[in-house]
Protein backbone atom coordinates (compact mmCIF):
# COMPACT_ATOMS: atom_id res chain seq x y z
CA UNK A 1 0.00 0.00 0.00
CA UNK A 2 1.74 3.81 -1.14
CA UNK A 3 1.05 6.25 0.57
CA UNK A 4 -0.86 7.63 -2.65
CA UNK A 5 -3.71 5.46 -1.77
CA UNK A 6 -4.38 6.22 2.21
CA UNK A 7 -6.65 9.20 1.60
CA UNK A 8 -8.87 7.20 -0.36
CA UNK A 9 -9.36 4.60 2.35
CA UNK A 10 -11.13 6.41 4.38
CA UNK A 11 -13.91 7.90 1.40
CA UNK A 12 -14.42 4.66 0.43
CA UNK A 13 -15.10 3.40 4.18
CA UNK A 14 -17.26 6.61 4.74
CA UNK A 15 -19.01 6.06 1.30
CA UNK A 16 -19.64 2.38 2.27
CA UNK A 17 -21.28 3.20 6.10
CA UNK A 18 -23.36 5.66 4.28
CA UNK A 19 -24.22 3.18 1.64
CA UNK A 20 -25.30 0.36 4.57
CA UNK A 21 -27.32 2.81 6.15
CA UNK A 22 -29.68 3.43 3.55
CA UNK A 23 -29.44 -0.63 2.46
CA UNK A 24 -30.22 -1.24 5.86
CA UNK A 25 -33.60 0.87 5.91
CA UNK A 26 -34.12 -0.51 1.97
CA UNK A 27 -34.21 -3.97 3.23
CA UNK A 28 -36.13 -3.80 5.98
CA UNK A 29 -40.04 -4.71 5.85
CA UNK A 30 -41.52 -1.92 4.99
CA UNK A 31 -45.63 -0.74 4.72
CA UNK A 32 -45.53 2.39 5.19
CA UNK A 33 -49.14 3.99 5.88
CA UNK A 34 -50.94 6.79 7.57
CA UNK A 35 -53.03 4.75 10.51
CA UNK A 36 -56.04 6.85 11.25
CA UNK A 37 -58.83 5.29 13.43
CA UNK A 38 -61.86 4.29 12.35
CA UNK A 39 -63.78 2.13 14.61
CA UNK A 40 -64.03 1.66 17.90
CA UNK A 41 -65.87 -0.91 20.48
CA UNK A 42 -67.45 0.44 22.68
CA UNK A 43 -67.87 3.24 20.51
CA UNK A 44 -67.05 6.89 21.55
CA UNK A 45 -69.48 8.83 24.20
CA UNK A 46 -71.98 5.62 24.26
CA UNK A 47 -73.77 4.61 27.78
CA UNK A 48 -73.85 0.68 28.01
CA UNK A 49 -76.35 -0.75 30.07
CA UNK A 50 -73.18 -3.17 31.21
CA UNK A 51 -69.78 -3.34 31.09
CA UNK A 52 -67.88 -4.03 27.74
CA UNK A 53 -66.22 -7.72 27.69
CA UNK A 54 -63.28 -5.66 25.50
CA UNK A 55 -61.64 -2.87 24.10
CA UNK A 56 -61.13 -2.70 20.43
CA UNK A 57 -59.66 -0.05 18.22
CA UNK A 58 -59.58 -0.48 14.39
CA UNK A 59 -57.41 1.18 11.79
CA UNK A 60 -57.61 2.07 8.44
CA UNK A 61 -54.44 0.42 7.65
CA UNK A 62 -52.11 -1.75 9.99
CA UNK A 63 -49.97 -0.01 12.66
CA UNK A 64 -46.47 -1.09 14.23
CA UNK A 65 -47.03 -4.24 15.96
CA UNK A 66 -44.20 -4.24 19.11
CA UNK A 67 -44.79 -0.11 20.17
CA UNK A 68 -47.47 1.74 21.73
CA UNK A 69 -49.81 1.48 24.35
CA UNK A 70 -53.79 1.01 24.83
CA UNK A 71 -54.90 2.36 28.76
CA UNK A 72 -58.33 2.40 30.08
CA UNK A 73 -58.91 4.96 33.54
CA UNK A 74 -62.25 5.17 35.32
CA UNK A 75 -63.24 8.54 36.14
CA UNK A 76 -60.90 9.22 39.37
CA UNK A 77 -57.98 8.21 36.84
CA UNK A 78 -57.37 5.46 38.24
CA UNK A 79 -55.97 2.75 35.70
CA UNK A 80 -57.77 -0.63 34.92
CA UNK A 81 -56.10 -3.39 34.39
CA UNK A 82 -56.82 -5.06 31.19
CA UNK A 83 -55.54 -7.84 29.41
CA UNK A 84 -52.46 -7.59 27.09
CA UNK A 85 -53.10 -5.86 24.06
CA UNK A 86 -53.07 -7.64 20.51
CA UNK A 87 -53.48 -7.11 17.21
CA UNK A 88 -55.38 -8.75 15.17
CA UNK A 89 -57.00 -8.48 11.64
CA UNK A 90 -53.58 -8.13 9.72
CA UNK A 91 -52.29 -5.63 12.32
CA UNK A 92 -55.47 -3.19 12.41
CA UNK A 93 -56.68 -3.37 15.07
CA UNK A 94 -55.99 -3.34 18.71
CA UNK A 95 -58.25 -5.72 21.32
CA UNK A 96 -57.81 -5.89 24.97
CA UNK A 97 -59.98 -7.75 27.39
CA UNK A 98 -61.38 -5.89 30.01
CA UNK A 99 -62.68 -6.89 33.74
CA UNK A 100 -66.04 -6.50 34.78
CA UNK A 101 -66.59 -2.40 35.38
CA UNK A 102 -69.15 -0.99 37.82
CA UNK A 103 -71.24 1.96 36.79
CA UNK A 104 -69.04 4.53 36.07
CA UNK A 105 -67.41 6.99 33.14
CA UNK A 106 -64.60 5.40 31.46
CA UNK A 107 -61.94 6.85 29.36
CA UNK A 108 -59.68 4.61 26.39
CA UNK A 109 -56.69 6.37 25.49
CA UNK A 110 -54.19 4.80 22.85
CA UNK A 111 -50.54 5.54 21.67
CA UNK A 112 -49.47 4.07 18.79
CA UNK A 113 -47.12 4.46 15.58
CA UNK A 114 -48.40 3.95 11.61
CA UNK A 115 -45.90 2.57 9.64
CA UNK A 116 -45.14 5.94 8.53
CA UNK A 117 -43.54 6.99 11.36
CA UNK A 118 -46.55 9.36 12.61
CA UNK A 119 -47.18 8.75 16.10
CA UNK A 120 -50.97 8.57 16.83
CA UNK A 121 -52.71 9.55 20.06
CA UNK A 122 -56.12 9.95 21.43
CA UNK A 123 -59.00 9.16 23.86
CA UNK A 124 -62.77 8.97 23.95
CA UNK A 125 -65.11 8.11 26.88
CA UNK A 126 -67.95 5.92 27.35
CA UNK A 127 -70.41 5.28 30.21
CA UNK A 128 -71.51 1.95 31.81
CA UNK A 129 -74.62 2.28 33.79
CA UNK A 130 -75.85 5.38 35.69
CA UNK A 131 -73.18 6.68 37.77
CA UNK A 132 -74.90 9.40 39.92
CA UNK A 133 -71.82 11.72 38.38
CA UNK A 134 -72.70 11.08 34.89
CA UNK A 135 -71.28 13.63 32.45
CA UNK A 136 -71.45 13.64 28.78
CA UNK A 137 -68.37 11.70 27.12
CA UNK A 138 -67.97 14.73 24.75
CA UNK A 139 -66.59 16.92 27.98
CA UNK A 140 -63.87 14.38 28.14
CA UNK A 141 -63.23 13.96 24.13
CA UNK A 142 -62.61 18.04 24.13
CA UNK A 143 -60.17 17.96 27.01
CA UNK A 144 -58.16 15.14 25.43
CA UNK A 145 -58.08 16.70 22.37
CA UNK A 146 -57.18 20.42 23.67
CA UNK A 147 -53.62 18.93 25.44
CA UNK A 148 -53.40 16.79 21.84
CA UNK A 149 -53.79 20.16 19.80
CA UNK A 150 -51.16 21.70 21.88
CA UNK A 151 -48.61 18.42 21.52
CA UNK A 152 -49.73 18.88 17.99
CA UNK A 153 -48.72 22.65 17.65
CA UNK A 154 -45.01 21.94 19.31
CA UNK A 155 -44.52 19.05 16.96
CA UNK A 156 -45.48 21.28 14.31
CA UNK A 157 -42.70 24.05 15.54
CA UNK A 158 -39.93 21.16 15.40
CA UNK A 159 -41.13 20.17 12.52
CA UNK A 160 -40.51 22.96 10.71
CA UNK A 161 -36.95 23.59 12.27
CA UNK A 162 -35.94 20.60 11.62
CA UNK A 163 -36.98 20.95 8.26
CA UNK A 164 -35.56 24.19 7.65
CA UNK A 165 -32.44 22.84 8.92
CA UNK A 166 -32.01 19.39 6.52
CA UNK A 167 -32.83 21.96 3.57
CA UNK A 168 -29.78 24.20 5.07
CA UNK A 169 -27.39 21.55 5.37
CA UNK A 170 -27.91 19.51 2.48
CA UNK A 171 -28.17 22.92 0.51
CA UNK A 172 -25.12 24.41 1.24
CA UNK A 173 -23.35 20.69 0.37
CA UNK A 174 -24.69 21.08 -2.98
CA UNK A 175 -23.67 24.29 -3.52
CA UNK A 176 -20.28 23.33 -2.02
CA UNK A 177 -20.19 20.56 -4.57
CA UNK A 178 -21.47 23.19 -7.37
CA UNK A 179 -18.90 25.92 -7.47
CA UNK A 180 -15.76 24.40 -8.96
CA UNK A 181 -13.00 26.97 -7.69
CA UNK A 182 -14.89 29.12 -4.76
CA UNK A 183 -13.02 32.31 -3.74
CA UNK A 184 -11.26 32.46 -0.48
CA UNK A 185 -14.76 34.87 1.01
CA UNK A 186 -17.09 32.34 -0.68
CA UNK A 187 -15.21 29.33 1.24
CA UNK A 188 -15.21 30.91 4.49
CA UNK A 189 -18.95 30.98 3.63
CA UNK A 190 -20.07 27.57 2.82
CA UNK A 191 -17.56 26.57 5.99
CA UNK A 192 -19.63 28.77 8.55
CA UNK A 193 -22.91 28.01 7.31
CA UNK A 194 -22.41 24.32 6.61
CA UNK A 195 -21.21 24.27 10.32
CA UNK A 196 -24.60 25.93 11.15
CA UNK A 197 -26.76 23.90 9.52
CA UNK A 198 -25.28 20.65 10.55
CA UNK A 199 -25.59 21.12 13.99
CA UNK A 200 -29.04 22.80 13.64
CA UNK A 201 -29.96 19.83 12.02
CA UNK A 202 -28.19 17.39 14.34
CA UNK A 203 -30.24 18.99 17.24
CA UNK A 204 -33.64 19.67 15.52
CA UNK A 205 -33.72 15.68 14.54
CA UNK A 206 -33.11 14.30 17.88
CA UNK A 207 -35.89 17.02 19.26
CA UNK A 208 -38.27 15.79 16.84
CA UNK A 209 -37.79 12.20 17.11
CA UNK A 210 -37.62 12.32 21.10
CA UNK A 211 -41.09 14.38 21.29
CA UNK A 212 -42.74 11.44 18.66
CA UNK A 213 -41.40 8.70 20.76
CA UNK A 214 -41.65 10.37 23.96
CA UNK A 215 -45.45 10.62 22.35
CA UNK A 216 -45.63 7.16 21.69
CA UNK A 217 -44.16 5.33 24.69
CA UNK A 218 -46.40 7.43 27.36
CA UNK A 219 -46.59 5.52 30.37
CA UNK A 220 -43.97 2.95 29.91
CA UNK A 221 -40.93 2.67 31.00
CA UNK A 222 -37.68 4.37 29.48
CA UNK A 223 -36.03 0.36 29.61
CA UNK A 224 -38.88 -0.32 27.00
CA UNK A 225 -37.82 2.25 24.22
CA UNK A 226 -35.23 0.27 22.97
CA UNK A 227 -37.84 -2.11 21.76
CA UNK A 228 -38.75 0.84 19.31
CA UNK A 229 -35.90 1.49 17.63
CA UNK A 230 -34.80 -2.10 17.14
CA UNK A 231 -38.47 -3.99 16.79
CA UNK A 232 -40.18 -1.84 14.40
CA UNK A 233 -39.74 -0.19 10.91
CA UNK A 234 -40.40 3.36 11.59
CA UNK A 235 -37.80 3.33 14.89
CA UNK A 236 -35.14 1.70 13.10
CA UNK A 237 -35.65 4.70 10.13
CA UNK A 238 -35.11 7.05 12.85
CA UNK A 239 -32.01 5.57 13.96
CA UNK A 240 -30.31 5.43 10.75
CA UNK A 241 -31.36 8.70 9.82
CA UNK A 242 -29.93 9.91 13.33
CA UNK A 243 -26.68 7.93 12.07
CA UNK A 244 -26.71 10.08 8.68
CA UNK A 245 -26.70 13.21 10.23
CA UNK A 246 -23.81 12.60 12.43
CA UNK A 247 -21.96 10.68 9.24
CA UNK A 248 -22.29 14.60 7.83
CA UNK A 249 -20.02 15.63 10.61
CA UNK A 250 -17.67 13.52 8.95
CA UNK A 251 -18.60 14.32 5.56
CA UNK A 252 -17.31 17.79 5.76
CA UNK A 253 -13.95 17.10 6.89
CA UNK A 254 -13.70 15.27 2.91
CA UNK A 255 -12.47 18.25 0.11
CA UNK A 256 -13.66 15.28 -2.57
CA UNK A 257 -17.34 16.58 -4.05
CA UNK A 258 -18.34 13.05 -4.29
CA UNK A 259 -18.62 12.63 -0.72
CA UNK A 260 -20.92 15.76 -0.08
CA UNK A 261 -22.55 14.52 -2.92
CA UNK A 262 -23.49 10.68 -1.60
CA UNK A 263 -24.58 11.97 1.81
CA UNK A 264 -27.31 14.81 0.16
CA UNK A 265 -28.23 12.04 -2.28
CA UNK A 266 -28.57 9.35 0.85
CA UNK A 267 -29.52 11.74 3.49
CA UNK A 268 -32.54 13.22 1.31
CA UNK A 269 -33.26 9.59 -0.07
CA UNK A 270 -34.40 8.62 3.29
CA UNK A 271 -36.20 11.65 4.29
CA UNK A 272 -38.23 10.53 0.95
CA UNK A 273 -38.98 7.33 2.56
CA UNK A 274 -40.66 8.15 5.84
CA UNK A 275 -43.39 9.42 5.50
CA UNK A 276 -46.75 9.91 3.00
CA UNK A 277 -44.75 9.01 -0.53
CA UNK A 278 -44.15 6.06 0.60
CA UNK A 279 -47.78 5.10 1.48
CA UNK A 280 -49.03 6.23 -1.77
CA UNK A 281 -50.48 3.54 -3.85
CA UNK A 282 -47.95 4.30 -6.37
CA UNK A 283 -45.01 4.41 -4.17
CA UNK A 284 -41.66 4.67 -6.45
CA UNK A 285 -43.21 7.22 -8.31
CA UNK A 286 -44.37 9.54 -5.39
CA UNK A 287 -40.98 8.44 -3.44
CA UNK A 288 -39.24 9.58 -6.90
CA UNK A 289 -40.40 13.33 -7.26
CA UNK A 290 -40.35 13.36 -3.51
CA UNK A 291 -36.82 13.26 -3.62
CA UNK A 292 -36.09 15.55 -6.67
CA UNK A 293 -38.64 17.74 -4.70
CA UNK A 294 -36.35 18.05 -1.96
CA UNK A 295 -32.86 18.14 -4.18
CA UNK A 296 -34.20 21.16 -5.86
CA UNK A 297 -35.83 22.70 -2.26
CA UNK A 298 -32.57 22.36 -0.93
CA UNK A 299 -30.42 23.62 -3.64
CA UNK A 300 -33.08 26.72 -3.30
CA UNK A 301 -32.50 27.09 0.31
CA UNK A 302 -28.91 26.59 0.60
CA UNK A 303 -27.99 29.51 -1.77
CA UNK A 304 -30.34 31.94 -0.86
CA UNK A 305 -28.76 31.16 2.42
CA UNK A 306 -25.35 31.47 0.75
CA UNK A 307 -26.22 34.63 -0.96
CA UNK A 308 -27.60 36.33 1.60
CA UNK A 309 -24.66 35.81 4.18
CA UNK A 310 -22.07 36.96 1.48
CA UNK A 311 -23.96 40.21 0.55
CA UNK A 312 -23.36 41.20 4.07
CA UNK A 313 -19.78 40.27 3.97
CA UNK A 314 -18.74 40.85 0.43
CA UNK A 315 -20.76 42.77 -1.82
CA UNK A 316 -18.24 41.63 -5.11
CA UNK A 317 -18.62 38.55 -4.09
CA UNK A 318 -22.51 38.70 -4.03
CA UNK A 319 -22.58 39.77 -7.24
CA UNK A 320 -20.11 37.28 -8.76
CA UNK A 321 -22.05 34.14 -6.81
CA UNK A 322 -25.64 36.08 -7.49
CA UNK A 323 -25.25 35.09 -11.14
CA UNK A 324 -24.66 31.31 -10.04
CA UNK A 325 -27.41 31.15 -7.96
CA UNK A 326 -30.11 32.99 -9.94
CA UNK A 327 -29.64 30.52 -12.76
CA UNK A 328 -29.39 27.61 -10.38
CA UNK A 329 -32.53 28.92 -8.48
CA UNK A 330 -34.64 29.56 -11.68
CA UNK A 331 -33.66 25.91 -12.63
CA UNK A 332 -34.93 24.84 -9.16
CA UNK A 333 -37.70 26.42 -9.06
CA UNK A 334 -38.91 25.01 -12.09
CA UNK A 335 -38.47 21.44 -10.96
CA UNK A 336 -40.08 22.45 -7.58
CA UNK A 337 -43.31 23.48 -9.61
CA UNK A 338 -42.96 20.00 -12.14
CA UNK A 339 -42.21 18.07 -9.56
CA UNK A 340 -45.28 19.51 -6.60
CA UNK A 341 -47.85 19.62 -9.51
CA UNK A 342 -46.96 15.81 -10.08
CA UNK A 343 -47.18 14.79 -6.44
CA UNK A 344 -50.40 16.58 -5.98
CA UNK A 345 -51.98 14.91 -9.08
CA UNK A 346 -50.62 11.13 -7.46
CA UNK A 347 -51.37 11.91 -4.28
CA UNK A 348 -55.08 13.52 -5.03
CA UNK A 349 -57.56 11.42 -6.94
CA UNK A 350 -59.43 14.29 -7.73
CA UNK A 351 -58.53 17.54 -7.67
CA UNK A 352 -61.10 18.75 -5.46
CA UNK A 353 -60.09 17.02 -2.70
CA UNK A 354 -57.53 20.44 -2.84
CA UNK A 355 -60.71 22.82 -1.15
CA UNK A 356 -61.72 19.95 0.79
CA UNK A 357 -58.62 19.97 3.39
CA UNK A 358 -56.28 22.04 5.67
CA UNK A 359 -53.27 19.97 3.59
CA UNK A 360 -54.95 21.55 0.34
CA UNK A 361 -55.16 25.18 1.74
CA UNK A 362 -51.97 25.55 2.76
CA UNK A 363 -50.61 23.98 -0.52
CA UNK A 364 -52.61 26.68 -2.39
CA UNK A 365 -51.10 29.48 -0.03
CA UNK A 366 -47.49 27.52 -0.83
CA UNK A 367 -48.20 27.76 -4.59
CA UNK A 368 -48.83 31.91 -4.40
CA UNK A 369 -45.95 31.88 -2.52
CA UNK A 370 -43.59 30.17 -5.32
CA UNK A 371 -45.39 32.65 -7.84
CA UNK A 372 -44.32 35.50 -5.64
CA UNK A 373 -40.56 34.28 -5.27
CA UNK A 374 -40.46 33.66 -9.43
CA UNK A 375 -41.77 37.45 -9.46
CA UNK A 376 -38.60 38.18 -7.07
CA UNK A 377 -36.41 36.27 -8.80
CA UNK A 378 -37.08 38.18 -12.05
CA UNK A 379 -36.64 41.31 -10.39
CA UNK A 380 -33.35 39.89 -8.42
CA UNK A 381 -31.65 39.15 -12.32
CA UNK A 382 -32.72 42.37 -13.42
CA UNK A 383 -31.34 44.39 -10.95
CA UNK A 384 -28.06 41.95 -10.95
CA UNK A 385 -27.74 42.89 -15.19
CA UNK A 386 -27.93 46.61 -14.18
CA UNK A 387 -26.06 46.91 -10.88
CA UNK A 388 -23.80 43.87 -10.81
CA UNK A 389 -24.78 42.54 -7.02
CA UNK A 390 -28.71 41.79 -6.10
CA UNK A 391 -30.63 44.39 -4.25
CA UNK A 392 -30.84 43.61 -0.34
CA UNK A 393 -34.59 44.57 -0.18
CA UNK A 394 -35.13 42.01 -2.98
CA UNK A 395 -33.01 39.24 -0.97
CA UNK A 396 -34.75 40.11 2.39
CA UNK A 397 -38.14 39.63 0.49
CA UNK A 398 -36.87 36.56 -0.90
CA UNK A 399 -35.86 34.87 2.02
CA UNK A 400 -38.82 35.96 4.25
CA UNK A 401 -41.14 33.99 1.74
CA UNK A 402 -38.37 31.31 1.58
CA UNK A 403 -39.01 31.01 5.52
CA UNK A 404 -42.79 31.06 4.66
CA UNK A 405 -42.64 27.91 2.00
CA UNK A 406 -40.29 26.06 4.22
CA UNK A 407 -42.87 26.49 6.83
CA UNK A 408 -45.80 25.38 5.13
CA UNK A 409 -43.98 22.66 3.56
CA UNK A 410 -42.77 21.11 6.80
CA UNK A 411 -46.74 21.25 8.30
CA UNK A 412 -48.34 19.79 5.34
CA UNK A 413 -45.69 17.05 4.55
CA UNK A 414 -46.85 15.67 8.54
CA UNK A 415 -50.92 16.19 7.47
CA UNK A 416 -53.06 13.54 5.42
CA UNK A 417 -53.70 15.18 2.04
CA UNK A 418 -57.18 13.17 1.42
CA UNK A 419 -60.12 13.95 3.85
CA UNK A 420 -61.23 11.83 6.74
CA UNK A 421 -63.65 9.95 6.65
CA UNK A 422 -65.71 10.26 9.93
CA UNK A 423 -68.55 8.23 10.93
CA UNK A 424 -72.22 10.04 10.15
CA UNK A 425 -75.14 10.79 13.03
CA UNK A 426 -78.34 12.16 12.25
CA UNK A 427 -81.22 12.66 14.59
CA UNK A 428 -84.50 14.91 13.95
CA UNK A 429 -87.08 15.52 16.35
CA UNK A 430 -90.78 15.58 15.20
CA UNK A 431 -94.25 14.96 16.28
CA UNK A 432 -95.27 12.06 14.23
CA UNK A 433 -91.73 10.57 14.06
CA UNK A 434 -88.08 10.61 15.58
CA UNK A 435 -85.13 9.05 13.89
CA UNK A 436 -81.58 8.62 14.93
CA UNK A 437 -79.43 7.44 11.41
CA UNK A 438 -76.05 6.74 11.71
CA UNK A 439 -73.10 4.86 9.36
CA UNK A 440 -69.93 3.96 11.12
CA UNK A 441 -66.89 4.25 10.13
CA UNK A 442 -68.31 5.86 6.57
CA UNK A 443 -65.43 4.15 4.41
CA UNK A 444 -66.05 3.47 0.70
CA UNK A 445 -65.39 -0.09 -0.29
CA UNK A 446 -65.28 -1.68 2.62
CA UNK A 447 -67.88 -2.68 5.43
CA UNK A 448 -69.90 -0.13 7.40
CA UNK A 449 -72.25 -0.91 10.05
CA UNK A 450 -75.46 1.26 9.92
CA UNK A 451 -77.99 1.76 12.53
CA UNK A 452 -81.63 3.02 12.54
CA UNK A 453 -83.79 4.06 15.21
CA UNK A 454 -87.11 5.12 15.42
CA UNK A 455 -90.10 6.62 17.87
CA UNK A 456 -93.53 6.76 16.75
CA UNK A 457 -96.25 7.96 19.07
CA UNK A 458 -97.45 5.71 20.95
CA UNK A 459 -100.88 5.99 19.36
CA UNK A 460 -99.67 5.06 16.29
CA UNK A 461 -98.28 1.79 17.75
CA UNK A 462 -94.84 0.44 16.47
CA UNK A 463 -93.41 0.78 12.90
CA UNK A 464 -95.40 -1.95 10.63
CA UNK A 465 -92.47 -1.23 7.94
CA UNK A 466 -89.27 0.55 7.76
CA UNK A 467 -86.86 0.76 4.73
CA UNK A 468 -83.77 2.56 3.93
CA UNK A 469 -82.50 3.27 1.08
CA UNK A 470 -78.82 5.17 -0.44
CA UNK A 471 -78.53 7.11 -3.47
CA UNK A 472 -75.30 8.06 -4.77
CA UNK A 473 -75.34 11.74 -5.65
CA UNK A 474 -72.86 11.30 -8.38
CA UNK A 475 -73.89 8.51 -10.14
CA UNK A 476 -77.31 7.39 -11.53
CA UNK A 477 -77.03 4.03 -10.64
CA UNK A 478 -80.26 2.45 -8.92
CA UNK A 479 -80.46 2.91 -4.95
CA UNK A 480 -78.74 0.34 -2.39
CA UNK A 481 -81.37 -1.00 0.03
CA UNK A 482 -79.97 -1.96 3.21
CA UNK A 483 -81.12 -5.41 4.32
CA UNK A 484 -81.63 -4.15 8.47
CA UNK A 485 -82.03 -6.87 10.40
CA UNK A 486 -84.62 -5.36 13.81
CA UNK A 487 -82.08 -5.27 16.94
CA UNK A 488 -84.43 -5.58 20.47
CA UNK A 489 -81.43 -3.79 22.66
CA UNK A 490 -82.90 -0.20 23.57
CA UNK A 491 -81.63 2.81 22.04
CA UNK A 492 -80.17 5.11 24.58
CA UNK A 493 -82.57 7.61 24.46
CA UNK A 494 -86.03 7.56 25.61
CA UNK A 495 -89.13 9.55 24.58
CA UNK A 496 -92.05 9.49 26.62
CA UNK A 497 -95.60 8.68 24.67
CA UNK A 498 -93.31 6.92 21.86
CA UNK A 499 -92.43 3.71 20.96
CA UNK A 500 -88.81 2.88 19.74
CA UNK A 501 -87.85 0.36 17.04
CA UNK A 502 -84.15 -0.40 16.07
CA UNK A 503 -82.49 -1.56 13.11
CA UNK A 504 -79.19 -2.40 12.28
CA UNK A 505 -77.23 -3.75 9.65
CA UNK A 506 -73.30 -4.74 8.30
CA UNK A 507 -72.11 -5.02 5.03
CA UNK A 508 -70.48 -2.94 2.01
CA UNK A 509 -72.76 -0.54 1.57
CA UNK A 510 -71.00 2.36 -0.14
CA UNK A 511 -69.03 0.72 -2.70
CA UNK A 512 -67.68 3.54 -3.63
CA UNK A 513 -66.48 7.37 -2.44
CA UNK A 514 -69.77 9.59 -3.04
CA UNK A 515 -72.18 12.03 -1.55
CA UNK A 516 -74.58 9.83 -0.66
CA UNK A 517 -78.70 10.58 -0.09
CA UNK A 518 -80.26 8.05 3.06
CA UNK A 519 -84.25 7.91 1.98
CA UNK A 520 -85.40 6.40 5.37
CA UNK A 521 -89.46 5.19 4.77
CA UNK A 522 -91.18 4.26 7.77
CA UNK A 523 -94.92 2.67 7.60
CA UNK A 524 -97.23 3.04 10.36
CA UNK A 525 -100.15 0.54 11.53
CA UNK A 526 -102.44 2.47 9.89
CA UNK A 527 -100.49 2.58 6.76
CA UNK A 528 -98.97 5.54 6.76
CA UNK A 529 -95.84 6.72 5.08
CA UNK A 530 -93.26 8.67 7.13
CA UNK A 531 -90.28 9.70 4.85
CA UNK A 532 -86.88 11.55 6.33
CA UNK A 533 -84.24 12.03 4.14
CA UNK A 534 -80.34 12.94 5.33
CA UNK A 535 -77.12 13.55 2.86
CA UNK A 536 -73.73 12.60 3.88
CA UNK A 537 -70.66 12.05 2.14
CA UNK A 538 -67.05 10.23 2.32
CA UNK A 539 -63.88 10.33 0.23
Amino acid sequence: MTLHTLPTLPKRMLAAVMLLVVLALTLAPQAFAHATLEKTVPAANVKLAESPPFVELTFNEAVEPSAGSLEVVDSKSNKIKTEEPVLENGGTTLKAGLPKLGDGVYSVSYHIISEDGHPISGSYAFVVGNPPDWKDGETFATQASNSKGMQQNLLYAVRVLYYAALLLATGIALWSVFIRRPSESLQSAFKRLSLIGMRALLLTVLVHIFLQVNELMKGQPISSWGSLFTNTTTGRAWLELIILVLLGFVAQRFKERFVSLLWVVLLLGVESLIGHPAANDQKVLTIAFDFIHLIASAVWAGGLAVLLYVWYADRKEAGRFGASFSQGALISLAVLVISGVTMTLLFLPKLSYLWLTTWGGLLTVKVVLVVAVLVTGTLLRLRMKKNGFPAGSLLKADAIMMACIVAIAAVFTYMSPLPPNEPYNFHQMGEDMHVTFNVSPNVPGGDNTVSLHVWLPEESGAPKSVILRLHSDSRKDAPIDIPLVKDDSEPNDAFPGYISASYEATGPFLPYASKWTAEIRVMDQDDNELVRETAFRNY
